[in-house]
């Protein structure tokens, strides 16, 4: 069983692609995230978890999903994390959670795909993004023939900057940075209430005819990408910036 949980449809996008050519079930954790349910999955069928970066980890909130799911048959759980650039280590946190759900790790694949956090960064133009997105599938189909042949994923190598972005930075960056406060809407806001469906934290709610963001963020960055009229900003990090969306998987 294939779950993933994505916010500007990267992670999505790899899921499905991963689903199609592994023929196996592909889930969005996003209801049982956004609800606070914990699912009760059985897999005959290693587990794969496919996932955003935060900070060079899983993010806290997939984290904890994983954690409260009863996720019951088969003990192999591979992990596919797209990043902008790498996942510093997040391996030994992913090893960490996995011995808690006794698991056995089978590695972590990262896969580069179109920057999205555009509170702190450019996206690329669509001829770049697209060009990364062929790339990264054939990270996908070397990971999925892996997974195919019962092996685990080739040990990623680790540094002292890796073991530092993953370790002390990483509390420190949700602590000092992840906020909703600098989020607002303009004016070419029209109601449409997307941004509101979109938000896994159920952070934000609609007042007169406007988002509004509480004190729950992740930074998913899924309100201010998926807004259809690009009403939405950071504070001035992202004006004038385009925003990203990753294409809708179709099989060719």
């Amino acid at each position: 069983m294939i779950i993933y949980y994505s916010g500007t449809g990267n992670s999505r996008y790899c899921a499905e692609y991963l689903g199609s050519i592994m023929d196996d079930e592909v889930v969005d954790a996003f209801k049982y995230m956004r609800s606070g349910i914990a699912p009760n999955f059985f897999s005959d069928e290693p587990w794969v978890f496919v996932s955003p970066t935060y900070c060079w980890r899983l993010p806290h909130v997939f984290e904890e999903f994983i954690r409260t799911a009863t996720l019951r048959g088969e003990r192999d759980a591979y992990f596919f994390l797209t990043c902008g650039s790498d996942i510093g280590n997040a391996g030994e946190y992913l090893e960490e959670l996995c011995k808690e759900k006794n698991f056995r790790f089978k590695g972590v694949m990262p896969v580069v795909m179109p920057e999205n956090y555009i509170a702190m960064f450019d996206v690329p133009e669509n001829k770049v993004a697209e060009k990364i997105v062929r790339i990264a599938q054939r990270t996908l189909k070397k990971g999925a023939n892996t997974i195919y042949n019962i092996r685990a994923f080739e040990p990623i190598k680790v540094n002292l900057l890796d073991k530092i972005k993953s370790g002390p930075v990483n509390p420190i960056f949700y602590k000092l940075f992840v906020k909703a406060k600098p989020f607002y809407a303009t004016d070419a806001c029209i109601g449409c209430r997307k941004c509101e469906k979109s938000c896994v934290m159920n952070n934000i709610t609609i007042k007169d005819g406007k988002p509004v963001w509480g004190d729950k963020c992740t930074h998913c960055m899924a309100c201010i990408c998926g807004c259809p009229t690009e009403a939405i900003e950071y504070g001035r990090k992202s004006k004038g910036k385009p925003r990203y969306q990753c294409k809708e998987f179709k099989v060719e």
